[in-house]
């Protein structure tokens, strides 16, 4: 009896030193897909924020300290105080998004910790999306859904719940990549008559591909039935869409906006509707998110908000769970990131 509870010591301080040993990833929720969790965990020792959310800043200030890496999302923001608060044991970050302007990649790279992202996975649900959400706006589909629920539905009328038509319509695109591009391939099934862009460069593929023309943004503007913004959210486009740019658009123009809350002046935008500058808009992003209910946006029969599903498919939450741990790990391992960020020239 002594000699085998003498075993079972040793095996628990041989698990015990195990698990010490393996690199420590602080994952900041706990409601990401337990497929990317699992490969984390085949590795590492995972500790996971175990309430429902995000985790607080202060929390991670206070978990992150002696972790080998970070699983973040677009709701934390990695700065230094976080960064000092880590300490030189974090080698790795991955976050669980596209987008990244929630980390401060000048900060990373001073301390040598590679950050690797989720491009492409996302590409195609985010485009459905948009079209989807520039559908119901255009289409007024949320506000006719209304009308069945609450009375309104009173009986047929010609114009009567009338919107606006994609076929025939000028379509611009404030920001051709990969998301962007994947809109106007698929509105170009709904026999729009132009595609405009605008970016930082014209792209062969756009022509080739789309019969897409690069304009610069005020034209842009000026031409289009509906303007969508896909471009990232940067310091030349944060606030990008304020009361001078929609001064500029018909006054039928539809706004989608599916990239950042930032890039929109959301005062200016309510002026903006309320006043007959534009029609319509279709937000899936917005500042702050979420939105609070009360919010004078949400007061507006042609404005439709959505709560950031851009990516919402399973399959494609799924893909970015994995994506995310497998950067993270390779990071760990000192290997090339499946999708590193890369840092900026000095």
């Amino acid at each position: 009896m002594l000699f085998k509870n003498i075993i079972r010591i040793k095996c628990r301080i041989r698990n015990l030193h195990t698990m010490s040993a393996l690199p420590k990833v602080l994952v900041s929720r706990n409601d990401v897909p337990e497929e990317g969790i699992l490969l984390l965990q085949s590795k590492c020792h995972v500790e996971i924020w175990e309430k429902p959310g995000t985790m607080p800043a202060n929390e991670i200030l206070k978990r992150i300290k002696n972790k080998d890496a970070l699983y973040c999302t677009v709701s934390e923001k990695i700065n230094a105080e976080l960064l000092d608060a880590a300490g030189p044991t974090l080698k790795a970050i991955g976050t669980f998004s596209v987008g990244y302007d929630h980390i401060d990649l000048d900060e990373c790279k001073k301390r040598g910790i590679v950050v690797g992202n989720t491009p492409d996975v996302l590409t195609d649900t985010t485009a459905e999306l948009t079209v989807a959400l520039l559908l119901a706006t255009s289409r007024r589909l949320i506000e006719a859904n209304k009308e069945v629920t609450n009375g309104g539905w009173t009986g047929w009328g010609p114009l009567w719940m009338c919107g606006t038509s994609l076929a025939g319509s000028t379509v611009g695109i404030v920001g051709l990549g990969r998301i962007g591009f994947g809109v106007a391939e698929r509105l170009k099934g709904f026999k729009v008559k132009n595609i405009l862009y605008s970016g930082n460069r014209a792209k062969i593929e756009a022509m080739e591909k789309l019969n897409a023309k690069f304009v610069p943004f005020d034209e842009l503007l000026k031409h289009s039935d509906f303007v969508i913004v896909c471009c990232a959210l940067t310091s030349n486009t944060t606030g990008l869409f304020n009361l001078e740019a929609f001064s500029k658009m018909k006054k039928n123009a539809i706004f989608i906006n599916s990239s950042r809350g930032l890039i929109v002046n959301q005062e200016d935008l309510y002026t903006a509707l309320t006043s007959g500058l534009i029609k319509a808009a279709g937000l899936d992003v917005m500042d702050p998110e979420p939105l609070p209910t009360g919010h004078k946006l949400t007061k507006l029969s042609n404005c439709v908000l959505l709560p950031h599903i851009g990516s919402a498919t399973v399959e494609t939450r799924t893909t970015m769970a994995v994506l995310t741990a497998k950067n993270i790990l390779a990071g760990l391992e000192g290997k090339p990131l499946p999708c590193p960020l890369q840092y900026a020239e000095n």
